[in-house]
């Protein structure tokens, strides 16, 4: 019996983490409450929508620079973040890829918000699909 209870512990620690699953509605308050302003969640959500499935633990595919895009935003490790192995990023953001996976999006939404800042809405390739009139973000408040 202790081996069992010992095989199950070891490949529940092994398992992936697969992240927290916002909805746009959700998304909106927490960004709310983390201080991006109301007139640019609509902007935000459309973003994490087309970038991650408003999904908290992606990793994105390998891009064409051997870089990965990482959390709700799908930030860049090559320019943003530190990634776990040791290769070289410019890591404007001061943290680590993995800071962007987890359920507190409060690095995710601050590192977001300093790429927004520094290039606009079109540093992100799904921008596109949220450039023009989007739906009101008011009824999830």
């Amino acid at each position: 019996m202790k081996v069992v209870a010992f095989v199950v512990l070891a490949l529940a620690l092994a398992a992936p983490t697969v992240g927290k699953t916002f909805t746009r509605c959700s998304l909106a308050q927490e960004m709310y409450r983390l201080g991006v302003p109301k007139d640019q969640l609509a902007r935000w959500t459309c973003i994490a929508e087309h970038e991650s499935s408003y999904r908290t633990g992606v990793v994105g595919p390998t891009n064409s620079n051997g870089s990965n895009d990482y959390g709700i935003f799908q930030i860049n490790n090559y320019y943003w973040c530190q990634p776990a192995n040791g290769r070289f990023s410019y890591n404007e953001c001061s943290l680590s890829c993995n800071a962007l996976l987890t359920d507190n999006i409060a690095n995710s939404v601050s590192c977001a918000r300093k790429i927004q800042r520094q290039q606009g809405w079109s540093a992100w390739s799904t921008w596109r699909y949220c450039s023009g009139s989007l739906p009101s973000i008011n009824s999830c408040f």
